[in-house]
């Protein structure tokens, strides 16, 4: 009875032994993942300009052509608006020349 008493608190040692070694290990992962989690951190922190810079030069591209799309079609209205402009002023000039000659005739 007794080699069995002692057997079994043999084998609950060894078992809190286990549990011991088991719960260290699992503060190693624990710390090494807070530890993996920082440096995570610390390369977004570092990286955080570079992510802003390229945001703002897509931004700033997009920008540029929206601009460029604008002042095209400004160019292209700019022209009709000149044409028609001219097609009315020959109407505009030969109407008075018109009514400058049927004056005299009446």
């Amino acid at each position: 009875m007794e080699n069995v008493l002692q057997r079994l608190l043999d084998a609950e040692l060894k078992a809190q032994e286990i549990v011991e070694n088991a719960k260290k290990e699992r503060d190693l992962l624990v710390d090494e993942a807070r530890e993996e989690v920082k440096r995570a951190e610390q390369r977004f922190e570092l990286r955080i300009p570079e992510i802003y810079s390229s945001f703002a030069d897509k931004a700033e591209q997009r920008a540029n052509a929206q601009i460029n799309e604008l002042e095209r079609r400004y160019q292209e209205r700019r022209q009709q608006l000149l044409e028609i402009s001219a097609q009315h002023q020959q109407q505009a000039a030969e109407a008075v020349l018109d009514l400058l000659l049927n004056i005299e005739s009446k």
